[in-house]
């Protein structure tokens, strides 16, 4: 057999090898696939009827909730209408309780009316009895006096008339006299607030410095081109400068010391400088006040250390150097106020007091006349607001509130500084006032009081800030007393001229004298 005819039928055998498998393999397949979805099939079912079981018995459960819920709201809405049943039981029986009363009630308001009608027709007749009696009894007048009622009525209101125009005359001449001692009162207490918030003309060396000049040609050079040079120098100061026809100087004008004081530096190293120009004047105007605020704040550290204290703040030892160029009535109120310090000391060292808080007291005691020109209110109430700002003692607050008597001193400290202060201001040539006018004064003060009828004695003290004056008890009643103390009063405003004010003390003293025998 040839050899090609072996390899081909060895091929077909091979061919027909692989047809065979491969249809074995097929229908293997096919078999193992058929068990498979017979295998899902049976999972399927029994997932089924385990689902359908399962709602079952939640629909069963479903079911009996909602039974139950359907009878808890039934048996809920049944309790409700019970109670609204029960509730509206008891608002008919109310309704029913308020109808019976109220048909009492107006039974009796029936009953009343009837009793006040048959009232008010007895009133009727009574009123008509008694208008009957009147009439008669006007005739019976009438006819005794002589007058009808028209006439009477006249004569009557002529004669009420004639008293209430007395009357009235009267209360309007008591009260006008009453507003005009009140109104005059008050314009001197305003009058004397305003001098004592800004000073006059009248006191010229305390608002007005003069600077000497090398020649009348510097006049010139310092009112400038056009007057630009005077311009600057009033602008930066705020100082007004008169250049009169006074030779050889120049007049300044503030009622500001310190800025009166930059404006006098300035112009005095300007001068002596030569050259006079804006710019010149800005530069030399800031170097002035730095310089016066550095005098400033050393007069107030000496006057600390002089005196003796320590523990103040430093804005209010600046505070205090500002007094060196503030003055009261011609006195340096920095000097007075280490005067006044020093004085309580001693008062207060005499009497056992602590002498180092009255002396702070005492220098502290006049601290707002240093800012009576910048704020508004008095010197005392300015003084009480720095002191409580800068924290200081209450003593010395209290101290400074009093020292004038605005209010009653508790403490002694207060009184120790209020008599100190007194002391220091009304000692002779304190304020300018020298010895024979003083005790002129004093003895006019007591020859006016000893001038009025029933006054056995009277006594200038405190420097003549008070008068006491002794009447006689047989002659000056308690009331009179007032009387007197007011007249005396009005005679010495109108005959003397004073600082302040003078207290008028008039003492009556009653005494029983009897003998043992």
């Amino acid at each position: 057999m040839p050899v090609w005819t072996t390899v081909i039928i060895a091929v077909g055998c091979f061919i027909v090898a692989l047809i065979i498998g491969a249809l074995l393999g097929i229908a293997y397949r096919k078999k193992v696939a058929e068990a498979e979805i017979g295998s899902a099939e049976a999972q399927a079912k029994k997932i089924i009827e385990e689902g359908t079981k399962i709602a079952e018995t939640k629909k069963k459960e479903a079911l009996l909730e909602a039974k139950e819920e359907i009878i808890k709201q039934r048996n809920d809405s049944e309790r409700e209408l019970k109670d609204r049943r029960r509730e509206v039981s008891r608002l008919e029986a109310r309704a029913v309780s308020r109808e019976e009363q109220l048909d009492r009630k107006m039974e009796n308001m029936e009953k009343k009316e009837e009793s006040l009608d048959r009232k008010l027709k007895e009133a009727d007749a009574e009123k008509a009895r008694i208008e009957e009696l009147k009439t008669e009894q006007f005739k019976k007048l009438e006819e005794i006096s002589g007058y009808t009622a028209e006439d009477a009525k006249k004569e009557l209101l002529d004669t009420l008339e004639q008293e209430v125009q007395h009357d009235a005359a009267l209360r309007i001449i008591e009260i006008e006299s009453r507003l005009k001692d009140e109104a005059d009162e008050k314009a001197r207490n305003i009058i004397s607030l305003a001098i004592q918030r800004c000073a006059a003309d009248h006191v010229s060396e305390a608002t007005v410095s003069t600077v000497s000049l090398p020649s009348d040609d510097m006049k010139g050079r310092i009112i400038g081109r056009e007057g630009r040079n005077i311009r600057t120098i009033e602008t930066m100061t705020g100082v007004d400068l008169i250049i009169d026809d006074t030779p050889e100087a120049i007049t300044l004008s503030s009622f500001d010391p310190i800025r009166r004081e930059v404006a006098r530096l300035s112009l005095e190293k300007l001068i002596a400088d030569g050259r006079i120009h804006p710019a010149r004047i800005e530069e030399t105007v800031e170097k002035a006040r730095r310089e016066v605020d550095a005098t400033i704040k050393q007069a107030g550290e000496k006057a600390v250390f002089e005196v003796g204290i320590h523990g103040i703040s430093p804005e209010l030892v600046k505070i205090l150097g500002r007094l060196r160029y503030r003055t009261s009535y011609g006195q340096n109120v920095l000097t007075h106020s280490i005067e006044v310090a020093f004085l309580s000391g001693i008062i207060a060292d005499e009497l056992g007091v602590d002498s180092t808080l009255a002396k702070r007291a005492g220098l502290l005691h006049d601290i707002g006349k240093a800012m009576t020109s910048e704020l508004e209110g008095s010197h005392v109430q300015l003084g009480v607001d720095l002191a409580r700002k800068y924290k200081e003692n209450a003593d010395v607050i209290h101290a400074i509130e009093a020292h004038h008597g605005d209010v009653e001193p508790r403490t002694l400290v207060a009184m120790i500084v209020q008599a100190a202060d007194a002391i220091s201001a009304a000692r002779p040539g304190a304020r300018r006032e020298d010895l024979e006018n003083y005790i002129k004064r004093l003895q006019k003060l007591e020859e006016i009081a000893t001038s009025f009828e029933g006054v056995e004695k009277s006594f200038a003290i405190q420097a003549g800030r008070e008068i006491r004056i002794m009447v006689k008890p047989e002659q000056v009643n308690d009331d009179q007393m007032v009387v007197v103390a007011r007249e005396i009063v009005k005679k010495i405003e109108d005959e003397l001229e004073y600082p302040g004010q003078i207290k008028i003390n008039v003492i009556r003293e009653s005494r029983a004298v009897d003998y043992a025998k």
